[in-house]
């Protein structure tokens, strides 16, 4: 047998392995043999998997310097209320902000646009900066999970519904 003709075999080999490598992996992924399926009930929606929006990176406060001034969502800043500037959340989302030095964390209201530095992913009030436990630092590395997105109401509805 020549080398090349070996080297073909080996070829097809490898990619036998490999096809069986992935439908090993793809009947795994799934949980259920493709004949012991079960049927779907009428009616009855699947479960749909829920996605989960979290970002990390460093986070900075604003305060005196923009007190009363407009936000971008049109209410005046005020450095004592639990809010925050972020480039890309709707207005109105609620944002769980941990503090990853001492796993602190705080729920936050977006109402403004920022920060302006792009290595923040996010600008706090005063307030929420210094139960985080870094208003006199500045920054300090964060894990952002949004808790409710979109209008001022749905934020509403999620406090009371984690109130109660």
């Amino acid at each position: 047998m020549s080398a090349i003709a070996i080297l073909k075999n080996t070829r097809s080999r490898r990619y036998a392995i490999v096809a069986s490598a992935v439908l090993v992996t793809l009947l795994g992924v799934t949980g259920t043999p493709a004949g012991n399926a079960e049927p779907p009930v009428k009616g009855v929606t699947p479960p749909q998997p829920q996605h989960h929006w979290y970002q990390i990176g460093r986070a900075s406060w604003y305060g005196k310097l923009f007190q009363g001034h407009q936000t971008a969502s049109g209410e005046d800043f005020d450095m004592n209320q639990m809010t925050c500037a972020h480039r890309s959340l709707p207005m109105g989302s609620l944002v769980k902000v941990t503090n990853l030095r001492n796993n602190k964390s705080v729920i936050v209201r977006v109402n403004d646009r920022g920060p302006v530095p792009h290595n923040r992913v996010i600008d706090l009030s005063y307030a929420a900066a210094k139960l985080l436990g870094f208003g006199g630092r500045g920054t300090a590395p964060v894990r952002l999970d949004l808790i409710a997105s979109g209008t001022p109401l749905a934020a509403q509805m999620a406090v009371h519904a984690a109130g109660d």
